[in-house]
Parts: structure tokens; sequence; C-alpha cells
């Protein structure tokens, strides 16, 4: 049976009210972002062979890589959505543009998208459950599709008033989010631009327009979106949590620590979501950095105790790590 199925009528006439309708035009425009960057991976490796590939295009990718998927993952994700830190006005702008570079929406939607996951995560409601179509091999393949990259192209947006007020109400975000039409255009014209001026050629600026922009887009995109397909169907349990949350330890270089992601359900507002020895959380890593530059306050470092009294088994409370206040 399908989520949508089990779904009682109250929960549907909920759910309208917590939508916006979205419109055929950017419907069009989310197809757009989703298959231009598909495409140019696919072309990536005979546009490397034929030698349009150069150090100052590794260089500008990693460079933009770690700009809009640590602005996706610190900001977006843990700043913006679960507060799991607090920060100055300045550094708030500067995550919350630096995540609109990765293309996945303006910070409001993404918060407003991410809130109303967590609330229904896994069950009727919840915007991008691979569980949504029922749980037989052929349901579970469709909702794995529909997880990672189908549900953007849904009839409706979350609605922000209802699920991301704090960001509508903050006048300086409100504007970043209005704005988001300008940093997408930044995050393709300015790899272009530097690699232009870098090589001082045109070459130079259509290969990290195209590696450092469109490949690297492509490549955070489904990277975030492994989390909501991948994470929710594939991996380990080792904390109790109410949905089907997992840990994923070969997306956890690539993702920048966000596959520890079943303790991160059964804790949303940690700022450490590999809370075991040996899970490398990368994105916990720069905020640990930016709380001894003062960059950040009030970090919310899980609780070895509070942890353990949710692992299932309980023998592996000789793995969780440490924290420092």
């Amino acid at each position: 049976m399908s989520l949508a199925a089990e779904a009682p009528t109250e929960r549907a006439e909920t759910e309208r009210s917590e939508t916006e309708p979205t419109t055929v035009g950017m419907r069009a425009t989310i197809a757009v972002f989703i298959i231009v960057p598909f495409l140019a991976v696919l072309a990536a490796i005979p546009v490397a062979l034929l030698g349009w590939l150069s150090w100052v295009d590794v260089a500008l990718f990693f460079l933009f890589w770690a700009i809009s998927g640590f602005g996706i993952t610190v900001g977006y994700h843990r700043h913006f959505t679960h507060r799991s830190f607090k920060a100055p006005s300045w550094v708030s702008v500067a995550l919350a543009v630096a995540g609109s570079y990765a293309v996945e929406g303006s910070v409001g939607q993404w918060v407003a998208d991410h809130r109303k996951h967590h609330k229904f995560s896994d069950a009727p409601g919840d915007p991008h459950s691979p569980w949504r179509f029922g749980t037989t091999k052929k349901a579970l393949a469709k909702g794995l599709l529909f997880a990672h990259m189908g549900w953007l192209l849904e009839d409706n947006n979350t609605s922000i008033a209802t699920y991301a007020p704090d960001i509508a109400n903050d006048p300086v975000l409100a504007k970043v989010s209005a704005n988001f039409r300008l940093f997408v255009v930044g995050t393709f014209l300015i790899p272009a631009i530097l690699g232009g001026l870098i090589t001082w050629s045109w070459v130079g600026a259509l290969t990290a327009l195209f590696w450092a922009g469109i490949v690297r887009v492509a490549v955070v995109h489904h990277t975030t979106w492994s989390i909501n397909s991948i994470c929710h169907v594939f991996g380990t349990r080792p904390f109790v949590s109410r949905d089907k949350s997992t840990n994923v330890a070969w997306l956890a270089i690539p993702s920048f620590g966000e596959s520890w992601h079943n303790l991160h359900h059964v804790e949303p507002t940690s700022a450490r979501h590999g809370a075991l020895k040996g899970q490398f959380d990368m994105s916990a890593e720069v905020i640990r950095v930016m709380e001894r530059a003062k960059l950040v306050y009030d970090v919310r470092w899980p609780k070895p105790e509070r942890l353990a009294t949710k692992l299932v088994d309980p023998a592996m409370t000789s793995r969780l790590r440490g924290y420092s206040a």
C-alpha cells in the first residue's frame, strides 16, 4: 500500500494548506537544471579525453564544490534548517549565498522542504520518501527515483510561510532568498570569469564553466539527492529512529558527512552527524574550526551520555566519540 493511500482525509487537507502551487514555468526551469548538469556529467569523459581539462579547471571545480557543498551542509542544513549553531549576521548571509550556489533552491524553500521532511519522515506528507509507493521491489525502485529527483517536479512547493517563517521574516535572509536567481547566474559566471582570467583565454573560460560550473553543480545535486533516496533505504541503523533513515559510509566523504543520516534523524539539531568513532564528518569539522575562530557560537555538539540511550545495541556505547562543550 502506498503512503498516499494510507493518508487520512484530514492529513490531505493539512498538506494542501502547507503547500504553494508550482507554476509550469518553474517546473520547466527545474527540469532544465536537473537535465543539463546530468548531460554534462555524461559528456565529462569524452571532453576530458579531448584535452579540455586543465589543472585550473580541477582547482576551480574543487573550490566551488567546497563553497556550494558546505553552503548546503553547514549553511542551509545545519545552520538554517536545524539551528545547530548561531552566527553573526554576515556569516549567516555568507552561508546562505554559498548554499544558493548549489542551485538547489532558495534558502527559504530549501529550509521549508527539509523541515517538512523531518516532520513526516517516511510517512504520509514527506516530500521525498522513497517508501512513498510501497515496499515491493517495483514500488521501491519507483520510490528511489522519486526521492532522488522526481519530487522536485511535483505540482506544489512546501509553504515557506508555514515551515520557514524565521527565514521569511528575516529581512536580510528574505532578500538573499528573493535574489536566488542572481546567485544561480553567479555560480556559473564566476568560475568562467576566473578560468578566463587565469588562463587569459576564452577556452579557459569555457572549460571552467563546464567543469567548475555545470559538472560541479551536477555532483553537488546528486550527492545531496542521494541522502534523500539512498540514505532512507540502504545502510545501517545503529540508533533507534521512528523512520527508515540510515548511515551509508561510502557517501560520507562526497556528502561532507551528511550520509551519517541515522543519527541526524534521531538528533536533528546536533552539529555533528557522525557521532561514532571512525565516522568522519567533514561538515562538523568545518563548524568546529569556525567555532574556534569565533565565527559561530552556541554550537549544539552531541552528548555521548544522551546518545547512549538511543543506541540499538548498548554494547556500541564504547564507540561513541567524546565532545567538549
